[in-house]
């Protein structure tokens, strides 16, 4: 593959300032990348899309003219927003050979978009590559994982030492690799994706709107024969939770339920769904015990373990409802009727 274009995307929700912000450290890091930068406003609905557009028409802020900017139409999530971006295309109507997909609250380091291109114009059977990513504190974040299974959601909720050796291959989050590895799946914030891949695997579930998305699009571009690394000599620089708020949930919300419920159903079936979720209940229970000492961290959300039971429960009761429907009955038009109407 010579010369290979990058199609650059960012998903703006409310966060115009560290949209372009994001843009312009991309700026920096695509000189030399053939490609161009889009900028996807993902339905707003506030002074986000007029803000953007006065930078990018601005030819002191977008010297070269590669930044463009489109509007999504909905606010469909993560995966809908990207997908947007994706099907835009170049500008010039073409299509690109990489996707690289960046948070709006992540910047690029020096070399980040040129290392995972090049990593993958080397590596042909590479599917995805994504970068390390640290906070603006000089602090790791966590990038690169394990697919989830029942007895890592036991782990990951109990948090229990004796637990976590005894599960430890099971456990989700990897150590940190110091050095470019395959992995099931890496964060979404800084992830490069083939074209090629997706004109086979498809784009991303939009049954998800927040969480679980890339892994499930790891995990079937893993089903169809394609790898997943980690490149940790690409890095950004990342805020971590500015659109979604994650940090100061109150209560976790409903579709982080209905993401996670999708994707092991999805891939593993309706009744792994229910080990792996009476695995999490479990481990929960676990951890409720141990904060009955001093000391212990809340881990969850307020009221994780309730609403997790909650959205089991009403989820069970919909699949029951939905099997107990009678099929109607298929609607048969007379043929001289029907050429009537033609």
């Amino acid at each position: 593959m010579t010369d290979p274009t990058v199609l650059t995307i960012i998903l703006n929700y409310r966060t115009p300032e560290l949209t372009l912000k994001s843009a312009a450290a991309a700026m920096r890091e695509m000189q030399g990348v053939k490609g161009e930068i889009i900028i996807v406003d993902n339905d707003s609905k506030d002074d986000s899309f007029g803000m953007i557009a006065r930078a990018v028409d601005d030819p002191d802020w977008n010297k070269q003219g590669r930044v463009r900017l489109i509007q999504s139409g909905h606010n469909g999530g993560f995966g809908a927003g990207n997908n947007a971006g994706m099907n835009a295309g170049l500008s010039t109507g073409g299509r690109p050979d990489f996707y690289f997909l960046l948070n709006p609250d992540a910047f690029t380091q020096p070399g980040a978009i040129a290392r995972l291109r090049d990593f993958m114009v080397t590596f042909p059977g590479v599917g995805i590559a994504g970068s390390h990513v640290r906070g603006v504190d000089g602090q790791p974040h966590q990038t690169a994982f394990r697919f989830p299974t029942a007895a890592g959601e036991f782990e990951g909720a109990a948090r229990t030492g004796f637990i976590t050796r005894m599960f430890n291959n099971a456990v989700i989050p990897l150590p940190m690799p110091k050095s470019t590895v395959q992995v099931d799946w890496v964060a979404g914030a800084s992830m490069m994706l083939r074209r090629r891949m997706l004109d086979q695997i498809g784009l991303f579930d939009e049954t998800f709107f927040l969480y679980f998305e890339e892994t499930e699009l790891c995990h079937r571009a893993m089903q169809a024969g394609w790898r997943t690394h980690y490149v940790p000599s690409s890095e950004v620089v990342h805020i971590g939770s500015a659109s979604t708020g994650m940090k100061t949930w109150r209560r976790t919300p409903e579709y982080w339920f209905d993401s996670r419920l999708h994707y092991f159903t999805k891939t593993r079936g309706g009744v792994y769904a229910a080990k792996a979720t009476f695995a999490r209940m479990l481990g929960s229970l676990i951890w409720r015990l141990r904060r009955l000492s001093p000391n212990q961290p809340q881990g969850d959300p307020p009221k994780f373990l309730r609403d997790l039971v909650g959205h089991s429960i009403a989820a069970c009761w919909q699949s029951m409802w939905r099997k107990n429907q009678p099929e109607r009955p298929e609607l048969i038009i007379p043929q001289t009727i029907a050429e009537d109407q033609r």
